[in-house]
């Protein structure tokens, strides 16, 4: 992106406003995580459209977060389509940029339909930790010559912080998830040995038994147990 002198204090206090991004970035579930990635690419960028692609479950591929509609239709594309910066960038630690969607040539039909959305440009960089392949970060601009190679180190910035964000949204989210699990678990246990004097692995016996018998996951059971005060299906007391 060429700089502009309204510009020029922002790309000075470039590592500032990246700090303040990592930071923002950190303390929300996945979701919320995910729709501030997006929103701080394009803050950052001075993009007229940025948006979050995620990898799911067996090669799944899905947009998690996008600015507005074309950009979401964007990203739909290259799905249906199979080609993209998008998606490319999503498989390595490379940054993809177009210049000019209207002359480049490596994603043809893809680029086709960039430009009748309104997109020129594009920068993608890929969402990857250690161990985890999330999916892509993407800028769009609206015309040609939108990002330049300073921008590209803005990107892979962002997404290096968004990464490592996003993995420990996603972490935490399931370390909470366990821990109220045991909780609960270890809730319907008293619950199953105040009430019929069982001992607490007998108590969670029963519990265990109820689940494999009604097909229904443990943490479940457990559940139900806390919440109606009696043991799930309609039964009293344990057999």
């Amino acid at each position: 992106m060429t700089t502009t002198p309204e510009h020029e204090d922002e790309h000075d206090d470039l590592d500032t406003r990246l700090s303040r991004i990592a930071l923002d970035l950190h303390g929300y579930t996945p979701e919320l995580t995910i729709e501030r990635i997006a929103e701080s690419t394009k803050t950052s960028l001075g993009a007229d459209g940025a948006g979050v692609l995620l990898v799911r479950a067996r090669r799944r591929v899905e947009t998690a977060a996008a600015t507005d509609d074309a950009v979401r239709r964007a990203h739909a594309l290259q799905v249906e389509l199979d080609e993209g910066p998008c998606l490319d960038s999503g498989g390595d630690d490379g940054v993809r940029r177009i210049d000019d969607t209207a002359l480049d040539t490596r994603w043809p039909r893809w680029n086709r339909e960039a430009a009748q959305l309104g997109f020129r440009s594009v920068l993608s960089a890929p969402l990857v930790t250690t161990t985890r392949r999330y999916g892509s970060i993407n800028a769009y601009g609206a015309g040609p010559e939108t990002f330049d190679s300073g921008d590209e180190d803005v990107i892979q910035l962002l997404a290096r912080h968004a990464s490592v964000a996003l993995a420990s949204a996603t972490d935490i989210e399931g370390l909470q998830r366990a821990v109220d699990g045991r909780q609960v678990i270890g809730t319907a246990i008293g619950m199953l040995m105040e009430r019929y004097g069982l001992d607490s692995e007998r108590a969670f016996e029963v519990l265990k038994r109820y689940s494999q018998d009604r097909n229904v996951k443990l943490h479940d059971v457990a559940r139900r147990l806390v919440d109606d005060r009696r043991l799930p299906m309609g039964d009293d007391a344990p057999a």
